[in-house]
């Protein structure tokens, strides 16, 4: 009697990791709307069944609205890239997500260094 092979749990991971490298270079030398600033990746999280990918990014440069516009815009293209790039049965519809992190992280440096600097005065 055969053993049923199980689907590696890494590879969900793995999967998420080579379509984040991608869509890096993808982005930076396919995608041609100016509206796409300087951004950058900050993860991929595929769906069990492959079918779905939110990709989540931050904007270093460029205007966000923009951005998610021209990302949602040019889904359907990345996706066919990607195709032709991965080795799998099922590519994943693209979902554009903004991530704010950064942005809360520098806000909470800068509270923090604001603290820290009104503390050495106050001793």
């Amino acid at each position: 009697m055969l053993a049923k092979r199980s689907s590696s749990p890494n590879r969900a991971f793995k999967v998420a990791d080579q379509i984040q490298r991608d869509l890096v270079e993808l982005i930076a030398r396919e995608l041609k709307d100016p509206r796409v600033g300087m951004i950058t990746l900050q993860s991929v999280e595929v769906s069990p069944d492959y079918a779905h990918a939110k990709v989540y990014y931050s904007v270093l440069v460029g205007d966000v609205q923009q951005t998610q516009e021209a990302l949602d815009q040019a889904a359907g293209f990345l996706r066919s890239c990607l195709y032709k790039r991965l080795h799998i049965h099922t590519v994943p519809t693209l979902h554009f997500i903004f991530d704010r992190t950064p942005e809360r992280a520098a806000d909470l440096n800068a509270l923090i260094a604001k603290a820290v600097a009104s503390r050495s005065k106050d001793d």
